[in-house]
Parts: C-alpha cells; sequence; structure tokens
C-alpha cells in the first residue's frame, strides 16, 4: 500500500526585509508547500503590495515576449537574489513603457497586414473586370439615363436571361467566364430597373460590388494596384526594422526582466496563501516531509546564518483536513494517478486507492473483454498512439494485454471460440459460473472498500465510528456474516450458524450506535435507527448485485461475436470476409469504449464512494522553474 510521506507543519519567523530571499531559498529547496499562517498576532500582509507588483509586471512581460520576440532559453544563477519591492516596482514602470513602445509596432504591423488583405481583395474583383476594356467610373454613373449592372448568372441561364432582358430594351455583354458562371455587363434604361430585378434574382444573378479604388479603366487600376504593393512592401520592411530595432534595443534588458520575475515569483506565490507579518517581522507557514527537515535547516543556515526562528510540529487529528498529501509513485503506476484524481485526491493519511485501482481496474476491463484479438489490436494502437497519448497510452498497453490474457483463459480470439481451448473457462459454455464469479468477486471487493474504510475513520480518529458505523467493522461482520448466511441457504457453504450469529452482531452494533448517535424521543431514535439499518443492508447486496455486469458483459462480448458470424455466414466469400473484420472493428471500438466506462463506474461508485473522501489537497511545494 502506498502511504502520503510524513510531513510536518513548520513556521518560519525572519526579518521582513529578507522574506523574499527566504521564499527563494525555499523555492531552491524544492519541497515546502506554503500554507496560511497560524500565527493571529502578526495581523499585517507584508507581501500582499509585492504580488500585486509582480503580477502586473509578468503579465506586461508575458505580452512583450509575445509581441516584440522571445528572449531564449532562461538560466537562472545558483547565487542571484530575489528583487526587492521597490526593484520589482522600478521594472513594472520600464516595462510599462517598453509595452508602449512595442504597442506602436504592433499596430503599424496589424494595419500593414489589414491593407494587405485589402489588397488582395481588390486584385480578385480586379482580375474579374480586366476584361472590361471600359472606364468603369463613366461606365457605373448614377446620375444618367443608363443604369449597369456587372456580375455573373449561371451559364445555362445566360441565354434565356439575354433573350428576356431584350424584350425590356436591356442590353447583355459577356465578358468573361469561370467554370459554369459567365459574367456580363447588364445595361438598359434606369426607370425599368425594377421590372428585371426579379428575373435576375430568379436566375441566379450575383451582383458584383465594384469598389471605388477600381472605378476607373482596368489598366489603370492594375498599375495602382502594383504601386500600393510597392509602397506597402516598403513600409513593412520599414516596420520590420522598427521590430528587430527594439528586440536589439530591448532584449538584454527583457531578458534581465524574465531573470527577476522568476526570482520573485515564489514569494509572489507564497503570499497567495498567506505571509504575516508586523513591523519589521514576517513568518511564513507550510508544509515539509519529516525526512527533509535536517536538509532545510542546513539550506536556512547557509542563507541566514542564523537570522531566522524555525517553529516545528506534528500534524494533529483536526487538522488532517488542511493537510497536504504527499505520495510518490513508481514510474509504471503513474499513468493511473490521473484516473483516480479525477474522483479526487485523498486526504493526508488517508488509505491510497492507486495501486489497487490499477490492478482491479485492469482485472476488470479484462474479465469484461477477454479476447486475444481484441486486446492485441488494443495494445497495437495505443503504442501507435503514443505521443498523442502521453501517459495514458500505457494505461491503454496494460488493458491490451489483461484482454489477451483473458482472451487465452476464455479460449477466444476475434470472437472465433473454436480456435483456442480454454485455459479456464468459457463464457459461452459456463455462463452460470462466470455470474457465480462476478458476485463473489464483488463481495471481495466491497469487503475490501470497508476495510480500508475503517483503516480511513481510525486515521481520522474516528475510532467509534471505525468500530459501530455501517461503513465500519460491524458493517463488515453484518455483510460477511449475510453473505455466508444466504451461501449456507444456497448449499454452497455449511456456515449458517455461525454466520447468522456474526451477522446478527453486526446488525445489533450499528443499531446500538445510531440509537446513540441520534437525537430525540425513543420513537423517532427507533425508526431512525431501523431505516438506517434497512439502507445499510440494501446498500451493500444492491452493490454486489451491480458486479454481476462484469458476467453479463463478458457475455455480451460473446454474444456480439455471435451476431458478426452470423450476418457472415449469410454471405458469398468476399461479403463473410469483410463482414467478419467490419464486425471485430464495430466490437472493438463499440464494446471497448463502453467496457472502459463500466469499468470504471466500478471502482468509482461501488469502490471509492465507501471510503474516499477525495477532498484532499496535493501537495504543491514552491519551485524556482527555469523556462
Amino acid at each position: 500500500m502506498l502511504r502520503a510521506e510524513p510531513l510536518l507543519r513548520i513556521e518560519l519567523l525572519m526579518l521582513a526585509s529578507e522574506v523574499q530571499d527566504a521564499t527563494l531559498a525555499l523555492a531552491r529547496f524544492g519541497v515546502f508547500s506554503p500554507a496560511a499562517s497560524a500565527l493571529d498576532q502578526l495581523a499585517e500582509s507584508p507581501a500582499a503590495a509585492y504580488r500585486e507588483a509582480w503580477l502586473e509586471a509578468d503579465a506586461r512581460l508575458a505580452k512583450l515576449l509575445e509581441q516584440c520576440g522571445d528572449t531564449g532559453p532562461l538560466q537562472i544563477p545558483a547565487d542571484a537574489e530575489a528583487p526587492a519591492l521597490a526593484d520589482l516596482e522600478e521594472l513594472n514602470a520600464w516595462l510599462k513603457e517598453v509595452w508602449g513602445a512595442c504597442l506602436a509596432c504592433h499596430e503599424s504591423e496589424m494595419r500593414i497586414a489589414e491593407t494587405r488583405s485589402h489588397l488582395d481583395a481588390l486584385e480578385e474583383t480586379l482580375g474579374k473586370l480586366e476584361g472590361l476594356d471600359v472606364d468603369l467610373a463613366r461606365l457605373l454613373r448614377q446620375d444618367g439615363l443608363l443604369a449597369v449592372r456587372i456580375g455573373s448568372l449561371p451559364a445555362g441561364e445566360a441565354r434565356r436571361v439575354t433573350e428576356a432582358l431584350a424584350m425590356s430594351s436591356h442590353l447583355v455583354a459577356r465578358f468573361d467566364q469561370v467554370g459554369e458562371q459567365v459574367f456580363a455587363v447588364i445595361a438598359g434604361p434606369r426607370a425599368r430597373q425594377d421590372e428585371v430585378a426579379g428575373l435576375l434574382s430568379q436566375a441566379g444573378w450575383h451582383e458584383l460590388p465594384v469598389p471605388a479604388e477600381l472605378r476607373t479603366h482596368p489598366q489603370a487600376a492594375r498599375a495602382w494596384l502594383e504601386a500600393e504593393r510597392s509602397r506597402l512592401q516598403a513600409d513593412s520592411t520599414a516596420a520590420c526594422e522598427v521590430r528587430d530595432g527594439l528586440h536589439d534595443r530591448f532584449g538584454p534588458r527583457l531578458r534581465e526582466a524574465r531573470l527577476r520575475l522568476a526570482l520573485a515569483r515564489p514569494l509572489a506565490e507564497a503570499a497567495l496563501a498567506g505571509v504575516r507579518g508586523r513591523g519589521g517581522l514576517a513568518a511564513l507557514s507550510g508544509w515539509i516531509p519529516k525526512r527533509q527537515l535536517d536538509a532545510l535547516r542546513a539550506t536556512l543556515d547557509s542563507r541566514f546564518h542564523g537570522r531566522y526562528w524555525l517553529e516545528l510540529r506534528e500534524p494533529a487529528p483536526r487538522d488532517l483536513a488542511e493537510v497536504p498529501s504527499l505520495v510518490r509513485y513508481p514510474a509504471w503506476l503513474a499513468p493511473f494517478v490521473p484516473l483516480v484524481k479525477s474522483y479526487g485526491v485523498p486526504r493526508y493519511g488517508e488509505f491510497d486507492p492507486v495501486l489497487p485501482f490499477a490492478f482491479t481496474y485492469l482485472l476488470l476491463f479484462g474479465a469484461m473483454f477477454g479476447d486475444v484479438g481484441h486486446g492485441g489490436v488494443l495494445l497495437l494502437l495505443a503504442l501507435a498512439l503514443r505521443k498523442r497519448l502521453g501517459r495514458l497510452a500505457w494505461v491503454g498497453v496494460a488493458a491490451g494485454a489483461v484482454s489477451m490474457l483473458f482472451g487465452l483463459l476464455y479460449g477466444s480470439v476475434f470472437g472465433f471460440e473454436d480456435l483456442l481451448a480454454p485455459l479456464w473457462l468459457s463464457p459461452l459454455h459456463n455462463p452460470e459460473r462466470v455470474l457465480g464469479i462476478a458476485v463473489a468477486f464483488g463481495v471481495g471487493f466491497i469487503g475490501c472498500t470497508l476495510l480500508a474504510n475503517i483503516w480511513n475513520r481510525g486515521v481520522a480518529g474516528r475510532a467509534a465510528e471505525a468500530l459501530f458505523d455501517a461503513g465500519g467493522l460491524a458493517g463488515l461482520a453484518f455483510y460477511l456474516g449475510s453473505v455466508g448466511l444466504l451461501a449456507s441457504l444456497a448449499g454452497l457453504a455449511s456456515v449458517g450458524r455461525a454466520a447468522a450469529v456474526v451477522a446478527a452482531a453486526g446488525l445489533a452494533a450499528i443499531a446500538a450506535y445510531k440509537w446513540t448517535e441520534i437525537r430525540g424521543t425513543p420513537g423517532e431514535r427507533m425508526l431512525v435507527a431501523f431505516i438506517e439499518v434497512l439502507e445499510t443492508a440494501i446498500s451493500l447486496f444492491s452493490n454486489t448485485l451491480s458486479f454481476m455486469r462484469v458476467a453479463a458483459f463478458s457475455l455480451n462480448h460473446v454474444a456480439l461475436a455471435l451476431a458478426v458470424f452470423t450476418l457472415a455466414n449469410g454471405m458469398q466469400a468476399a461479403g463473410h470476409g469483410l463482414t467478419v473484420v467490419l464486425g471485430n472493428a464495430v466490437i472493438i471500438v463499440l464494446e471497448g469504449g463502453i467496457v472502459a466506462i463500466q469499468a470504471l463506474r466500478l471502482m468509482y461508485y461501488e469502490g471509492f464512494s465507501r471510503f474516499f473522501s477525495g477532498d484532499g489537497k496535493s501537495f504543491v511545494p514552491l519551485r524556482l522553474a527555469e523556462q
């Protein structure tokens, strides 16, 4: 069983002028997690202004690096010191000035980009108008008797529209064709424009807007566009020179700003948890691993030479909800940690479920998806996608390997049940046995979750709950005794009398505990105790029956394969093979996803909900990250 490392609560008192150096030293130390100070006598917040200045400067620096270029990798010297508040405020003011200059350069580049986009749009329109050898400004005059339209319509409609418009004294002149679209000029009396509007709309006419810049002869417009592009290129070259000049001018100090802000980050982050002070005294509070105490003292002595006071204490039972949890997992187990932490973080001292989760999840998945071929496909897919999936790829590899193992136990290869002899049993031929094994596994699983809950409550100092509550030792006795009694009645065992005694003792202990815990009249207490006991019994046995889904999905896997083969057998050779391949692909995608979710559901709702509070805090140390 993996356990959280023992932690110590520390209160570090020092001169207020050295608090930034203290947090920097703790960040270099690497295993100090800040927490709110418990010293009520220190009512001031000496790091609040520091954090405010750091936040503003860091935001400005991020914008500068985004707009004016990065400064390369950051290397933090081992002897570098954190800036004081005055230095940070001075740096913030300088960054504000630099941002103004850089923003002007950026806005200039944005205007150039917008102008270039506008010229590209004009170029596209001009390409369609160059077939007209006429001055467009005169052609499109709005004060004449003749109204002119320029646009396009489908080639199939061009002849019909030309003939129809000729009847209303309109002239249609084609000047270009692109694919099935004909570009044309339509000219006619301005007074009769309303009459032709409906006809053009029905024919699929699209007006071609002519911007003011192109309302001249197309050759003149082309010359103007080329001149504008030359001018824009000159402006762009000048803007690049300005930007490069800004980078050369401010680059060295921007690198220095990155370094100073990285050195200031530890105090800014610690201030969020709470740095308390009064006058010239400041205090840092937090948690460190107990085994790191001597190393911490050596770190502080080398930096402050005795100019500090360190107070230590063990976590009290009442503080366990606030103590962060630090668990170090081996590399092979780390991929399963996100799946557990998606439910919650274990409290300090609680049973950490990552290791049993990994084994039980894979066991459930393999039992429900046991097939050598399907498991092999999952394994290969996880390996192929390992760069995209990251650590979770190895969960897929493990799930595929366990599915292959159960496939050997079941004797199943891509749904074929007659290629391999089962090493254990065949779900197709032994469904009753599969159901019995699933229920027996559920009994064992729920019993283990009750043991974990007993441990957690004992660690939290709630001995009465650990012994007598429905989720404690009394509940476990009632559950196991009831299971034994049912097994005896079914003829599976001969422990009926002993099991009945154990179940009755557990039930009586739960009822007595509930009676003492409930406040009210004797009738109210009796009713509530009865309801609590009944709810416990129903919950335990309904959760046990939930594990029948393990057997159900293992049988479902066989049933889907049979359905695929039934369809394939009604087809010719080519259709038979294609149906088998596609059917197996559907089984892998559809049932593989469902089984993964169902296994996770059993772990969360039938397991974690019994013993795992999930409201713990992760141990997040101050660190001096180099970027």
